[in-house]
């Protein structure tokens, strides 16, 4: 077997009027030691049907020939879905020209005073090509990738979603049954005992209940909340409210509007970076005061939530396992949103959610149409 292995033939088509020039590139290229198959064509109507039907590495062309120019061929093989590069060879064209024809996607042009240095031109534009084309590929390797994620995130939050609403409903028929009925027989108890230990028994067993009522009701309440039949602004100003009681800090709610023109998936996702932004001040901010802005203007849904507390350090907010703020950004996209967190260390941490809404859907909103 050969120790080596042999280069790949090159496929040249030459638009060239001239056997004389098109003899002279062959041995040219020859001399260079390319490996290569070329084939000659004069006119328009020869190059398109070459193009359209063959496929080549390289296209080279003189400029000035019969009736047309190297620019005219540029037109129609721009028209190809798959182009090789399109190398200018000329012993006539002006340095406007050759700019010219640089700018419009030409990938290179030799000058026939030069013509020596046509082999490595043609080698280093089908270098580019190739990468360009590898590159090309990648992209839409990625791109592919990146649509496959996003509509598995997707999914996943559906799935979320779904499983909440379950829970928050075997949670309101069995567990809430089940302690409705007990308040009752506490009640017949209390009613029923004189002794003093047993209406004792009676007070603290109630009191547990009553907590544990509560905290069935908050679970529900995060699971599913049922507040988003209210409005996204009902819901967001009962979260600012829940959160101002729980932990004490002080929390600002401002809404451009009573109510926003919000379909349910969009209110849905706002609702829940509202609470993820709330449960991540609670854990993180160490801070006293909290704004929560909300507002329709243009026809982008923009909620943003910043507290005054201690920020986030760039590593914070790059950091591998960061998956709360990755799942606001991915969330956010699923509606065709994106999200903005800017921080600084010692000036807390401001989180902008912003989402197109439908053309109309505030215009709607105020005539009194449903949305």
């Amino acid at each position: 077997m050969d120790s080596q292995i042999s280069a790949p033939t090159i496929r040249i088509l030459h638009l060239e009027d001239s056997e004389i020039d098109h003899q002279l590139v062959a041995l040219m290229l020859r001399k260079h030691g390319l490996a290569f198959d070329m084939e000659r064509v004069e006119t328009l109507d020869d190059f398109r049907a070459r193009i359209a039907d063959q496929s080549f590495d390289v296209v080279l062309a003189d400029y000035h020939l019969a009736g047309f120019t190297a620019l005219d061929a540029w037109v129609l093989f721009q028209q190809q879905p798959q182009r090789p590069p399109f190398v200018l060879l000329s012993g006539a064209i002006g340095e406007a020209a050759a700019v010219e024809a640089i700018r419009v996607g030409f990938a290179d042009y030799v000058l026939k005073d030069h013509i020596g240095k046509l082999g490595h031109v043609i080698e280093r534009a089908i270098e580019v090509s190739q990468a360009r084309q590898a590159k090309a590929r990648a992209d839409a390797d990625l791109a592919r990738s990146e649509r496959q994620l996003a509509e598995l995130a997707e999914h996943l939050q559906t799935s979320i979603e779904q499983e909440r609403a379950a829970i928050a409903r075997e949670v309101h028929d069995d567990i809430g049954g089940s302690l409705a009925a007990i308040r009752f027989d506490l009640a017949w108890i209390a009613r029923h005992s004189a002794d003093a230990a047993m209406q004792a028994h009676v007070t603290a067993a109630s009191e547990m209940l009553q907590h544990a009522i509560g905290a069935s009701q908050r679970i529900m309440m995060n699971l599913r909340p049922p507040i988003l039949d209210q409005g996204l602004v009902a819901a967001i100003q009962w979260l600012a409210e829940a959160f101002e009681r729980r932990t004490g800090v002080a929390t600002v709610f401002r809404a451009c509007r009573e109510r926003i023109a919000a379909d349910k998936t969009i209110s849905l996702v706002a609702y829940r970076t509202a609470q993820e932004a709330l449960t991540n001040i609670s854990k993180y901010a160490q801070c006293s005061r909290v704004t929560i802005e909300l507002s329709d203007a243009e026809g982008v849904l923009t909620l943003e939530v910043s507290d005054n507390g201690r920020g986030l350090d760039a590593d914070a907010l790059a950091k591998p396992k960061a998956f709360g703020l990755r799942g606001l950004h991915e969330r956010a996209k699923t509606v065709d949103g994106w999200m903005d967190v800017s921080s600084r260390a010692g000036q807390g941490t401001s989180i902008t959610l912003s989402v197109p809404l439908q053309p109309g859907a505030t215009e709607r909103l105020a005539e009194g149409e449903p949305t």
